[in-house]
């Protein structure tokens, strides 16, 4: 199969759609051949044997207008069986591309992409999606959300993301990991909570903070935050928490000394650390209309790596978190259910291999083996 990639969303870019966006090129790769058309400086990080076609990112009509051209051209040339837009923010792209080779079209969409407000999003991209002849949703939730968007139940298909399993870690690595980490950002031995992601009003991290975290400090006086993560930089219609309001929160509510803000990790291996130095992931994603948390591809890969975690009930955070299993999930807004299901947590792990068992129903080869058919029959 001859694949064209037509995203905003790659590396070095960074985030949970922008990690698989590199994955849907790797594994499609493995199933034939890709061209990727996709922003300045996403070739240099491709994944092998993945040609990057690059146009300028900013502004965005900059990037519409050379990305449509760009695949235009690449199509032509590469005459692909099938047209694959990123998310729906490329999906008229894909589908005029598509529609000018003789290509099927495609796309990935992940919750926002499929319900933002903005009237000329509403009025220009969604009827698109309605043309695709196969949309690949990321959850239940997205899925759902399409139909309701017109889009035909026949053309949606279910392919939650694809996360990396590591090899199985011994004990011995597992406390070198949390020892190094630890110590490498000043974190101690006590009770460590992890928060992994873009600060983005959806995720939540400012009202867990001031409503969540005093209570288990409360409960577990040693207990400490490490944050990863910074405000997006091209997040769609994405309300942003900075990190000077999440600290002055946490000054309010007596718990700043407690949360650590690390910043942004780029290495995957510094990422791999913090999962497995930490005791609790927690992700507070609030239950938000109008922007809904399509999947949570975060807490699969802290999973994978045996950490388990706490969410809200909302979106397609239900596919992601196994509940009882590889984490808890907590009804949306119940500030009080979400402490002590980190405190239940702290004072009885779940077990190692449940967890693990849960990532693995996401493994890499399954989702592009799962991909691959998605778009040969679309």
């Amino acid at each position: 199969m001859k694949g064209l990639l037509i995203t905003r969303n790659f590396p070095p870019l960074l985030g949970g759609m922008e990690r698989l966006n590199w994955h849907v090129a790797d594994e499609l790769a493995r199933h034939g051949t890709v061209t990727v058309v996709a922003p300045e400086g996403s070739a240099a990080r491709a994944p092998t044997g993945v040609v990057v076609h690059e146009v300028p990112g900013r502004p965005l009509w900059r990037f519409l207008l050379g990305a449509l051209v760009s695949g235009i051209r690449q199509a032509r040339g590469l005459r692909p069986d099938v047209v694959l837009a990123g998310s729906g923010l490329t999906a008229p792209l894909a589908w005029m591309t598509a529609r000018l080779s003789g290509a099927r079209a495609a796309v990935y969409v992940h919750g926002l992409d499929v319900v933002a407000r903005h009237w000329l999003y509403r009025l220009l991209w969604i009827p698109f999606l309605r043309r695709m002849d196969r949309v690949i949703a990321n959850s239940r939730a997205t899925a759902a959300l399409a139909e309701a968007a017109g889009v035909a139940p026949m053309r949606i298909e279910i392919i939650p993301p694809g996360v990396t399993l590591p090899e199985a870690i011994t004990a011995e690595e597992r406390e070198t990991a949390r020892r190094t980490f630890r110590q490498c950002h000043d974190l101690g031995d006590g009770p460590l909570l992890l928060s992994v992601g873009r600060l983005t009003t959806r995720k939540g991290m400012l009202e867990f903070v001031r409503d969540v975290f005093p209570e288990i400090v409360r409960q577990v006086p040693e207990a400490q935050l490490a944050i990863i993560g910074g405000e997006p930089a091209q997040a769609l219609y994405a309300g942003v928490q900075s990190v000077e309001q999440i600290r002055s929160v946490a000054e309010k509510a007596g718990v700043a000394g407690k949360v650590r803000f690390l910043g942004e990790f780029t290495e995957w291996e510094r990422l791999r650390e913090a999962y497995l130095a930490a005791d609790v992931h927690v992700f507070p994603v609030r239950s938000i209309p109008g922007d809904p948390e399509g999947f949570g591809m975060v807490a699969v890969e802290a999973a994978a790596h045996g950490l388990p975690t706490v969410a809200y009930a909302t979106g397609g955070v239900v596919d992601a978190v196994a509940d009882g299993v590889s984490g808890w999930l907590v009804p949306p807004g119940d500030t009080d259910a979400f402490a002590a299901a980190v405190v239940d947590n702290l004072e009885a792990p779940l077990s190692l291999l449940a967890m693990h068992a849960h990532a693995e129903q996401f493994a890499r080869p399954n989702f592009g083996e799962r991909l691959a058919r998605a778009l040969q029959g679309s």
